[in-house]
C-alpha cells in the first residue's frame, strides 16, 4: 500500500502565467496566452507527486474567499486530496509574466489573506489529524499575515508526535525558527541559504561548507539548489553534488518545489540518498520544461533521470 504524502500551504495562491510577445516597462502589454492554477509551493509539490505516480496524497493548507474555493476545486481534479481550513478574506495570487524575447519570467506575489487566532487553532488541529497515518508531512512556502514565525516549528512538533516524517522547505525567519524543530530535510536554494555562509568562502565552497553546517545542527539530510548549476546536498555525514544537463527552460518557477516531491518521493520508500536525489534532480528539471510551475511530464523525468549526475564528495 502506498505511504500517504501531506503538503502543508499555508498561503495558497492562485497562479497565473502570462505569456508576453515581449515586456515593455511603463506600457499596455497584449498577453497571448494565459494559464491559471491553484499554486502555492505545498500544491506544487503535491501535484508533482502525483505525475511522479504517488497515489495518496493531500493537500492542506489555508484556503480564503471565491480564490480558496477555486484552489480547493482545482487541487482534488489533479487527483489530489484537498483538505483545507477555511479562512476568511481572499486567497493571494501570484502573477507571472514570461517575457517571449528570452523567456526571463517577472513575478508578482500577493501578501495573502490575514490569519486570524483561530484560524492557527483549526490549522494545529488540521496537522494533528492529517499527520496521523501519514508517512511524511512537507511543509513548503512563506507564512501569511498573522502567524508567527515559529509557526512552522509548533507544527512540525504537531505533526511529528502524530507520527509523521517532516520536509520543510521555506525562507528567511519561518526556516530559522522552524530548523530547530529539527525537520527531516530542508531545501534552502542560493539565496536563502546566504544567512548561513557568514565567514564562509564564496561560491560552490561556501555552499558546501553551509550544507555541511546545517547538517551538523541535527536535519539530517540538507539539499541546497543552485539552479542551473544543480544542488549540493548534506545527508547522514556525507556531501553530494549534483549536476544537472543544460536546458531550454521554458518557466523555471516551481522547480524548487518538483525537486522537493522528487525526493520525497524516494524518502518514504526508503531509497538511497543518491538515487532520491537523482529522481529529485530530474524532476526540477522537468519541471522547468512545461509551461505552468508544478507540471512534470514523466516522459522528461526519465529521460532525464538518465543525464542527472550524483558525485560523492571527500
Amino acid at each position: 500500500m502506498t505511504s500517504r504524502i501531506v503538503t502543508v500551504t499555508l498561503n495558497a495562491a492562485i497562479d497565473k502565467t502570462y505569456y508576453l510577445p515581449e515586456w515593455r516597462h511603463g506600457t499596455v502589454m497584449r498577453s497571448e496566452r494565459v494559464l491559471a492554477a491553484a499554486g502555492g509551493k505545498g500544491i506544487n509539490v503535491a501535484r508533482v507527486l502525483r505525475h511522479l505516480g504517488h497515489a495518496s496524497v493531500t493537500a492542506t493548507g489555508f484556503a480564503a474567499g471565491y480564490n480558496g474555493r477555486f484552489i480547493a476545486e482545482k487541487v482534488g481534479e489533479a487527483g489530489i486530496v484537498p483538505d483545507f481550513v477555511e479562512a476568511e478574506g481572499e486567497s493571494r495570487l501570484c502573477l507571472n509574466f514570461i517575457d517571449g524575447r528570452d523567456g526571463a519570467s517577472t513575478e508578482v506575489l500577493e501578501p495573502g489573506p490575514d490569519i486570524r487566532s483561530l484560524d492557527l487553532e483549526a490549522m494545529r488541529e488540521k496537522i494533528r489529524g492529517a499527520a496521523s497515518g501519514a508517512a511524511l508531512v512537507i511543509f513548503s512556502g512563506s507564512l501569511p499575515r498573522g502567524c508567527p514565525a515559529d509557526f512552522y516549528a509548533e507544527l512540525i512538533g504537531i505533526a511529528r508526535d502524530a507520527g509523521a516524517e517532516v520536509f520543510l522547505d521555506t525562507s528567511g525567519a519561518a526556516l530559522a525558527e522552524g530548523m530547530k524543530a529539527r525537520p527531516a530535510f530542508i531545501k534552502p536554494n542560493e539565496d536563502e541559504i546566504r544567512p548561513w555562509m557568514a565567514g564562509a568562502a564564496g561560491g560552490e565552497d561556501g555552499f558546501r561548507q553551509a550544507a555541511a553546517a546545517l547538517a551538523d545542527q541535527g536535519i539530517p539530510n540538507v539539499a541546497v539548489t543552485l539552479g542551473a548549476e544543480g544542488a549540493v546536498a548534506g545527508a547522514g555525514g556525507q556531501l553530494y553534488r549534483v549536476r544537472i544537463p543544460r536546458l531550454e527552460a521554458v518557466n523555471a518557477v516551481g522547480s524548487g518545489d518538483a525537486f522537493v516531491a522528487g525526493f520525497a518521493y524516494g524518502y518514504v520508500r526508503g531509497w538511497p540518498v543518491e538515487r532520491s536525489l537523482r529522481h529529485a534532480a530530474a524532476a526540477g528539471c522537468a519541471n522547468a520544461l512545461s509551461d505552468a510551475a508544478g507540471e512534470v511530464r514523466p516522459t522528461d523525468h526519465e529521460r532525464l533521470l538518465r543525464e542527472i549526475q550524483v558525485d560523492v564528495l571527500a
